[in-house]
């Protein structure tokens, strides 16, 4: 079995639990979503692409209290993978998150890909979807949840790093503002 089919086990058991748009299926969408941006280009590393988009959760403080990607380095150690690409995997995963890298764009190839694809994953029917989970678990009203998308979701269309996540994206932001029209013509929020 690949380190690849062992990384999707691994992150299947870890978010066994997760249920507020975090979980494995979100994790599997980024990982679906980095291969269909990574094919376009063939100087990609898909290895670095597919285990950076698999493990970008491991180790999410919403989630999880390790440090220093643990849970990453402790799944990356276990199956023999090179100190030094588990270094540039962990260089990609912490360039994903949007509120720890407001306005940074990853320097690499392979981490521009992976933040394009979780990015993509907070957007459109999917992404008004995760919203409302994780909202709904976290105690947050639907005003609160409406915010969310002002401060960051309708601000990813014109962030994507790559041409293809600019061509998903631009879809996936119409679907959210004709969504919040919606929303606001039958509550008036």
């Amino acid at each position: 079995m690949s380190v690849v089919d062992e990384a999707i086990k691994y992150i299947q058991e870890l978010f066994k639990d997760k249920a507020d748009g975090h979980g494995a299926d979100h994790t599997m969408r980024v990982y679906h979503n980095a291969l269909r941006i990574a094919k376009h280009y063939d100087e990609c590393d898909m290895e670095l692409v597919s285990l950076a988009a698999l493990l970008h959760d491991a180790d999410d403080h919403k989630l999880f209290k390790t440090e220093n990607n643990a849970n990453a380095r402790n799944f990356l150690n276990g199956q023999s993978v090179g100190k030094d690409r588990i270094e540039r995997i962990c260089e990609i995963i912490n360039a994903v998150s949007f509120s720890k890298n407001r306005g940074k764009r990853p320097d690499t190839l392979e981490g521009k890909i992976v933040q394009d694809a979780d990015r993509l994953d907070a957007m459109g029917a999917i992404g008004i979807a995760r919203t409302f989970a994780y909202g709904g678990k976290n105690g947050r009203d639907i005003d609160s949840s409406v915010e969310h998308f002002h401060e960051k979701l309708l601000l990813l269309k014109d962030m994507m790093n790559t041409d293809e996540a600019r061509e998903i994206a631009e879809d996936r932001h119409r679907f959210m503002e004709q969504f919040l029209r919606e929303l606001e013509k039958e509550t008036g929020i």
